[in-house]
């Protein structure tokens, strides 16, 4: 949303500071593991704690230098996930242990011991074909499958686990002993590491506990491709790190960050992807303290077996080596062994959940600025969408609406009747609202959310114990301690009709400045040593601040609903286990043709770690666009997961009405394919919701043996039978297109007609339209007409999109429900109906049980693209009724046929037959 630039810093300056931020030489934890841990290996095995049971494995590990052993756990979960904990056996206090992330404590298999000597643990997996090696002396882990090693731990002796000790005044200092013998405390490795305290500019931050970090090493045989751990500015394909430069995550708020970065953003996601073409792989770093991702891809020299003697054949092969670094917790790891990407994604799905099925309007176009000035201004932006004939569903109220920035509250000057405005202008029109709910709170004893959390004690604590206090929008004010569930129920609460007076059942949430975003704070947030529910400090929950939030408000919208309806909430911050709650986006960025660029690879990052329900803002939160890059990220946005227009204060108003009659016309264009694709995005959202598929993602998702794809990041698939390249430069005339695979046929999904090319394709074209290309094989949905919002186009009729593979063939599916309720998942009140076409055979079957889901929806007309014979009579048969004749027109030349005025029922079995 807006800039969290400090009070004497305009929110219009477009660069932004990076003295703010640390840098990777700044983090006294990364200086320490870079200084402390130079990859000699330190840990052996005590083979006699070594401990199975029907749920892990257990042994000790101990460093030769301090003598303090280790407990380490190894589980193999279902689903082909290996899990793997380090901690401390008796730390002076527990170590934090995320909680709520994971949807359920994993159920484990059991590991039986292969063998098991003075040098070598070996457990077997349940599945037959997978293998864990323990390597004693130096500790080691390296898991195999079909005889192949496909990943192993510590195997550069990187791992790391600074225990906690007694405060300065009652120990010796552990690291001068280390390092010369002595046993005075050194004032000198106090500032050189931040042991017990730690700079940054004017900030000091005090370490209550001491050094508490963690770290360890991954090495990945085969694998040089690697993606994911967002939130990052950068390309899809993860790049090697060097010193100066590592990948953080470390939720900040950075107005108008910098491209092609590897600093911490809004979110935070440690999940790490490998592929190559006969194998995915995934590593999920549980910690929500900041973490540092170090990644070195090389060539490794494997030697082969020979048959002739000291002849040895070498093949190179390529090897990445990771090494995760958090400041505090336990080493929680979870190794997804895939084999596919899909499956990388149902496991991880099957660890922190599946993308919530989002209500039908949220899928919708959804207009925001910072600010909608007052009632009159929403009425006229509202009326200027059915002026122009342009469908939309949401308008957005930033945090102006409120009275002085208190939320759950109105401007009485601006949004003197809020109900009023939401009955007459939007629900009357079957439109909805979003509002802005920030976490801090406005530090005002005559503001009841503030009163009242303050005598509940619900504020985070600074390290005195106090009610910590920063600056945010409202000036002085208190941040809710979502950490604690007691708060959490507080908050959704506030969400009742009566409590938030003006509020009605089409209001729904908007997270913002939820990293939490403090405006003098170290690096614009919270102070490390503020403290929270349980006694945990803010550095260990950082991470999971806005997480907690989106929880929080997802859960109020559901129980001011009577827990019937699906909410909509879109957070800026966010975590592992956010797909479960709402939406995000990528924040502020600018109206700049290369941020409309980046936020290709941003998406697909995102997306790809378990959150589908993802978008950026529509020409660019600061500054102005030209037209031509407006009406371009409209195209794009069009066909992305979540599309929202939004703009700053400082810029002029960008209305999709407001460049002239050509631009309106080819965003209006725009849009309306958004709408009329809506049956199919919905039917995307249930897979993601129910088998964890990414609504948008690479292409070498979709085509994994296929290596050109796997640096691909300026086109993407929409679910697997279209592929979408925005046009992401200026007087762009000509695009060249990447069509992967060998065996495919693929369609212009405009003109219909087949694209006669594999590889790179070179496209002409206009600034009327994106090229967007269906896959051979493939059905989609779409309606025929569309309205002034998602709910004015229930009934309206569908058309279906075959386009046919190399075998004259193809599938497709759609779901249908009510579209706002619950009740699909509690009383199965859904469609899922599958479409086949095979052998001049075209037919429609409900795919899951009876259906229980009734619509007076048609099925109006179908498309068959590559149809190559002309049928000369087309019959549909009808459970339970007579044959009756379908009129029909074929297109000779591009080999399209067309049936019409079918008027078939799509809850119901049938049959078309062509002869």
């Amino acid at each position: 949303m807006e800039s969290s630039s400090q009070e004497n810093v305009s929110v219009q300056d477009e660069a932004v500071d990076e003295s703010q931020f640390k840098t990777c030489k700044e983090i006294a934890f990364y200086r320490r593991q870079k200084h402390l841990c130079p990859g000699k290996p330190l840990y052996r095995v005590l083979l006699d704690t070594v401990e199975l049971s029907s749920g892990n494995v257990k042994f000790q590990i101990i460093n030769e230098e301090c003598k303090d052993p280790l407990l380490v756990e190894i589980y193999e979960l279902e689903g082909k996930i290996f899990r793997l904990k380090i901690n401390e056996i008796t730390p002076l206090k527990p170590r934090y242990q995320v909680p709520d992330v994971l949807i359920k404590e994993p159920p484990s298999l059991r590991l039986t011991v292969l063998e098991k000597d003075a040098d070598k643990l070996v457990l077997a997996s349940v599945s037959d074909d997978q293998q864990v090696h323990i390597t004693v002396n130096p500790f080691q882990i390296q898991l195999v499958s079909k005889d192949e090693i496909v990943l192993s731990l510590n195997s550069n002796g990187l791992l790391y686990l600074e225990q906690l000790q007694p405060p300065p005044q009652t120990r010796k200092s552990t690291l001068q002993e280390k390092r010369d013998g002595s046993t005075d405390s050194s004032k000198e490795d106090q500032d050189d590491f931040g042991l017990w305290e730690e700079k940054f500019g004017s900030f000091l931050d005090v370490k209550t506990n001491g050094p508490s970090s963690i770290g360890l090493d991954f090495s990945l045989h085969g694998f040089e491709h690697v993606y994911g751990i967002p939130q990052h500015a950068e390309t899809l394909l993860l790049k090697n790190t060097s010193n100066e430069d590592v990948y953080r995550l470390y939720n900040l708020d950075v107005f108008g960050y910098k491209i092609y970065s590897k600093m911490g953003i809004y979110g935070s996601v440690p999940l790490l992807l490998a592929h190559k073409p006969d194998r995915t792989i995934g590593v999920f770093w549980l910690n929500s303290s900041e973490t540092l991702v170090e990644i070195t891809t090389k060539a490794a020299v494997k030697v082969l077996p020979s048959p002739t003697p000291d002849v040895s054949k070498q093949r190179v092969l390529p090897q990445t080596d990771l090494c995760w670094m958090s400041e505090s917790g336990i080493i929680d790891a979870f190794i997804l062994m895939g084999p596919s990407p899909f499956d990388i994604f149902k496991q991880y799905a099957q660890l922190t959940g599946t993308q919530a099925l989002p209500p039908l309007f949220s899928l919708g176009y959804h207009q925001c600025r910072w600010n909608y000035e007052d009632e009159k201004d929403v009425e006229g932006v509202d009326a200027g969408f059915d002026v122009f004939s342009i469908p939309y569903d949401v308008m957005w109220l930033d945090i102006e609406h409120t009275d002085g920035k208190r939320y759950f509250t109105w401007d009485k000057e601006k949004f003197g009747n809020p109900e009023r405005m939401q009955k007459q202008i939007l629900m009357k029109k079957k439109r909805k609202l979003v509002v802005i709910l920030d976490p801090h709170i406005k530090a005002d004893p005559l503001y009841t959310i503030y009163s009242q959390a303050k005598e509940k004690g619900y504020f985070v604590k600074d390290n005195k114990g106090e009610d910590f206090e920063g600056i945010c929008w409202p000036g002085p004010s208190s941040y809710l301690d979502f950490t604690n569930p007691e708060v959490r129920d507080w908050y959704a609460d506030q969400f009742s009709f009566k409590t938030y007076k003006g509020s009605t059942e089409i209001l729904f949430a908007w997270n913002d400045m939820n990293e939490p975003s403090v405006f003098r704070g170290a690096e614009l947030t919270m102070q490390k040593d503020a403290v929270h529910y349980g006694k945990w400090e803010h550095r260990e929950v950082h991470n999971l601040y806005g997480f907690y939030q989106q929880m929080a408000t997802a859960e109020g919208l559901i129980r001011r609903s009577g827990n019937l309806e699906r909410p909509f909430v879109l957070t800026r911050s966010f975590f592992a286990g956010s797909q479960r709650y709402g939406a995000v986006w990528t924040g502020d960025n600018k109206a700049e043709w290369s941020y409309l660029k980046i936020s290709i690879p941003m998406l697909l990052t995102i997306s790809i770690a378990g959150i589908s329900f993802c978008g950026a803002d529509v020409g660019g939160f600061i500054g102005d666009p030209e037209p031509e890059l407006l009406v371009r990220w409209y195209q794009a946005g069009a066909l992305q997961p979540f599309f929202r227009g939004h703009a700053n204060m400082h810029t002029k108003r960008r209305e999709p009405w407001m460049f002239g009659e050509e631009n309106t016309q080819i965003i209006r264009e725009a849009i309306k394919e958004r709408y009329s694709l809506l049956p199919y995005l919905y039917s995307l959202f249930y897979r993601a919701h129910t088998a964890a598929e990414p609504v948008m993602r690479p292409v070498w998702v979709d085509f994994p043996k296929q290596l050109e794809t796997f640096d691909i990041e300026d086109e993407y698939m929409l679910g697997n039978a279209l592929l979408v390249y925005p046009v992401t430069e200026p007087k762009v005339t000509t695009v060249s297109v990447f069509l992967p695979g060998s065996e495919e046929i693929w369609y212009d999904f405009r003109k219909f007609r087949c694209l006669k090319s594999q590889g790179v394709l070179k496209i002409p074209v206009t600034l009327n339209n994106i090229p967007v290309i269906q896959r051979g094989g493939s059905i989609i949905p779409l309606k025929t007409s569309v309205g002034k919002s998602t709910e004015w186009m229930i009934d309206f009729p569908y058309e279906l999109r075959a386009a046919l593979d190399s075998k004259e063939s193809a599938a497709g599916e759609l779901y249908l429900d009510d579209g706002h309720s619950f009740q699909y998942l509690h009383e199965k009140q859904f469609l899922l109906r599958k479409f086949t076409f095979h052998k001049n055979i075209f037919s429609s079957r409900h795919a899951d049980g009876d259906p229980q889901f009734h619509t007076k929806c048609v099925v109006e007309r179908i498309l068959i693209l590559g149809m190559k014979n002309h049928p000369s009579v087309i019959t549909a048969s009808i459970h339970g009724g007579k044959d009756k004749a379908v009129a029909f027109t074929y297109d000779a030349k591009n080999s399209v046929l067309v049936l019409q005025k079918l008027s078939l029922n799509v809850g119901i079995d049938w049959v078309l037959h062509m002869k």
